[in-house]
């Protein structure tokens, strides 16, 4: 395949451009990674994108400078990552609340420059911000709630980890450990519901606003750490094969898994079609989330430009690593088995096939699953598709389903720790410190137990359902198709 071509025998971005320049010419298609498209004036060549690695938020990296001389050296001491509250504990037994950045922040805004800066802008709406298409935007997700979940998990997470360029920054933060990747997967959950949970939640002061600046401020003092012990031991970090950590095209390509990726790839792979204006809606929501995130979004102004972005992104981007296999198998092992899902290892590991493609999850290690669980996933695609068909070809029903699904998101993954959810309020706290005695994240040995998922409540036995249901229904008609031509043959002879 070409996309073999050019990630296999490409070491580095300049080499990758270098050996397909030849192929990106206006009007060809072009095949990467299972992702075919057609090369336009708005796709972007690797060599185009390269200097986005060496520009960053800077608005954000300033104040978070001025939050660290503002606050004791007590208050910003690393917290231990066993905890699995957004509390420490002092000596005496007493709790004492983490050192809360945007709590900070908020306290300083009238008081400092850099400070103020950064809150000015993420309270500035933008012009093009239309508060009723942000709204729709948001009941995109829970319209599509099932498959949009399946999606950001085992497309957008564990198949971003192809990227093994921003992967380098991932793999020193200790985040995907397997013993701490799935409480951490459930806190990226947090932001990803409040962000769409209604308009307040994302409006300035709203609790999806907070986690987006939480975030960027998180993404900041990560980015001061590897950059200061970079500059310590020459070698830790390499700036100029890397970039600046969690640099504009990392930021880019995070929101684009979020939005387009969504659209384009996650959705219809699992035989669901956005109408155009929910993805002028979706793209609108996550342009304005961007912002907040001090992420560039100029490029999310049209679908059009939208979709080259990200398929100018596997072009680019997407060159796994050992690394990337460790951090994208630490994914499945965090989650195998657990609630509110159960899913098997083998069920997961058919869901990163059947989303990313065999090339992509065999470069990432991932066990080739059987024709039985392949087929299991299949009847997911089609219990999936076809409620989200029959959902929002109706008004009523499609708000009562998008009620339904948010409240039900919110309960299991958020909420109700005994069902599998969060437990707590996440206040994204730097957990996860990258540190010179921990260079990597070790794969964690998996503990496949086969056919495990049927045994409780659960995805796969929904699947399994769906698709029996499915046969059923095929054989049924099938054999009344039969009966009728065989009426019909008999009267015509």
């Amino acid at each position: 395949m070409f996309a073999s071509c050019c990630t296999n025998h490409c070491g580095s971005r300049k080499m990758t451009s270098t050996c397909c320049r030849e192929k990106f010419v206006e009007g060809t298609w072009q095949d990467f990674w299972g992702v075919r498209f057609k090369w336009s004036s708005n796709h972007l060549t690797p060599e185009q994108l390269e200097p986005l690695i060496y520009s960053y938020d800077k608005a954000a990296t300033d104040a978070v400078d001025r939050l660290h001389e503002i606050a004791s050296p007590q208050d910003t001491k690393p917290s231990s990552t066993d905890e699995d509250t957004e509390e420490a504990v002092k000596t005496n037994g007493e709790k004492k609340r983490r050192w809360d950045m945007y709590g900070l922040m908020q306290e300083y805004a009238s008081k400092d420059e850099a400070i103020r800066k950064l809150w000015d802008e993420i309270h500035m709406i933008p012009e093009w911000v239309d508060w009723d298409q942000i709204e729709r935007g948001q009941k995109i997700f829970f319209r599509y709630g099932g498959p949009a979940i399946s999606t950001l998990t085992f497309l957008s997470l564990l198949g971003g980890m192809g990227s093994s360029r921003t992967v380098e920054t991932l793999d020193r933060t200790g985040g995907f450990d397997v013993k701490v990747v799935r409480r951490r997967l459930l806190e990226t959950t947090q932001h990803t519901l409040n962000v769409h949970r209604d308009l307040k939640s994302i409006q300035p002061g709203g609790d999806g606003f907070v986690d987006s600046v939480r975030v960027r401020l998180l993404h900041s003092a990560i980015r001061r750490r590897i950059l200061q012990m970079a500059s310590q031991r020459p070698g830790y970090y390499d700036i100029s094969k890397y970039g600046i950590p969690i640099n504009d095209l990392d930021s880019i390509g995070t929101i684009n898994t979020f939005s387009a990726t969504v659209i384009w790839i996650g959705l219809p792979r699992q035989g669901i079609y956005m109408y155009r204006q929910e993805i002028l809606d979706y793209l609108a929501l996550w342009r304005y989330i961007a912002h907040l995130m001090g992420t560039p979004h100029d490029w999310m102004a049209t679908p059009e430009s939208a979709r080259s972005t990200m398929e100018s992104l596997v072009v680019s981007e997407i060159r796994p690593s050992k690394a990337s296999a460790n951090l994208a198998n630490n994914i499945i092992t965090g989650l195998e088995r657990r609630p509110p899902t159960y899913a098997s290892r083998e069920f997961m590991c058919a869901q990163a096939y059947w989303l990313n493609g065999r090339d992509l999850a065999a470069s990432l290690e991932i066990e080739r699953p059987s024709a039985y669980y392949s087929a299991l996933v299949f009847g997911q695609c089609l219990f999936f598709a076809t409620l989200s068909y029959i959902n929002r070809s109706f008004s009523w029903l499609d708000e009562r389903n998008i009620n339904i699904v948010r409240k039900i998101f919110y309960t299991l993954l958020l909420e109700d720790k005994s069902k599998g959810g969060l437990g707590y309020v996440s206040r994204f706290s730097f957990k996860y410190i990258p540190a010179f005695d921990k260079m990597s994240t070790e794969r964690g040995v998996a503990t496949a137990e086969s056919g495990f998922g049927l045994r409780r409540p659960g995805i796969e036995r929904t699947a399994l359902l769906s698709l029996v249901s499915f046969l059923v229904l095929a054989g049924v008609c099938s054999w009344y198709a039969y009966k009728m031509l065989n009426w019909v043959f008999g009267y015509l002879l």
